[in-house]
């Protein structure tokens, strides 16, 4: 079983380190109750250039988003809660490690926005979500909320409901995770990934609107961009998911995750020879600060 903390874990909350065994939280917080709070998945990488915070700035400030749409009040900065992290990093000795930014609010059992919040950061040395496995996936027969009942866009702790159901059917199924649907029946992502498809060359990816627009698929597009490597935006039917060359699942936690098959159909090329694995070769370069200039398509 993973662990998240030891005796030695020490723990940014609130402005002040302090040993995670001693960090402690009201009973009666909104967040606990409600799931009314924001979070963010954040990687840091023993990189040629020593530990780098992947994306740092575009976390924290994806967190402060979060935070001004669901009336959450956040009085750090993006570059105080970055050096924040650092620290952390460095009081717990970890280089490669995942980051856990929360922000968590006040005692308050009334349905009201909270005028006090707590700020929490976290590390530990954690894997790839998926390991390095080619995933068999299935369609969840649980929708991806609806952009007219919550902030879809914002990385809300109680939207994972939804996700932790989703995986827990895929699992008891046989699959190792779930890929949902929107309110449309459009292909939207999975319970904590983006989804890309390629077919022919090209890669296709849901909109954005009703789904969370991920930073590492921000980092996909632009890698793409760069590679010349075609990509398209928008609508994707589950009829399309069987005429597919590959398909993958990219986030923070996931980085580059190939999709075997899905429903138990695989995909038309071996995922060696897909444009998709070029795309997971550049993202691994560009994490570890390395040129991947290379690649050539």
């Amino acid at each position: 079983m993973q662990t998240y903390y030891s005796d030695d874990t020490t723990l940014f909350l609130n402005g002040e380190y302090v040993p995670a065994r001693e960090a402690v939280t009201d009973l009666f917080g909104q967040t606990l109750h409600y799931g009314y709070g924001v979070f963010e998945g954040i990687r840091a990488y023993h990189t040629v250039h020593g530990t780098k915070i992947f994306q740092a700035q575009a976390h924290f400030d994806r967190l402060a988003e979060s935070c001004r749409l669901m009336n959450i009040p956040l009085t750090y900065s993006s570059e105080e809660l970055t050096q924040a992290s650092y620290q952390v990093l460095k009081r717990n000795r970890l280089s490669n490690a995942y980051l856990r930014p929360l922000v968590f609010c006040s005692p308050n059992m009334s349905l009201t926005a909270p005028r006090e919040v707590s700020v929490m950061i976290t590390a530990w040395d954690w894997g790839k979500y998926f390991g390095n496995s080619s995933l068999r996936v299935c369609l969840s027969s649980y929708q991806r909320p609806n952009p007219k009942s919550i902030r879809v866009e914002a990385k809300t702790c109680g939207n994972y409901v939804n996700s932790i159901l989703a995986t827990s059917e895929a699992k008891a199924l046989g699959y190792d995770e779930a890929l949902m649907l929107d309110m449309k029946g459009h292909v939207a992502e999975g319970p904590g990934a983006n989804f890309f498809l390629e077919k022919d060359g090209q890669l296709i990816t849901p909109q954005t609107g009703h789904i969370l627009p991920g930073i590492t698929r921000r980092v996909v597009l632009e890698i793409a961009n760069e590679l010349d490597i075609p990509v398209e935006e928008r609508p994707v039917s589950p009829q399309e998911l069987e005429g597919a060359d590959a398909a993958f699942f990219c986030g923070t936690a996931a980085e580059i995750t190939p999709i075997e098959s899905i429903d138990g159909k695989p995909f038309a090329k071996p995922w060696k020879k897909s444009v998709s694995r070029i795309i997971q070769e550049a993202y691994q370069a560009l994490v570890l600060d390395k040129n991947y200039s290379y690649v050539i398509v």
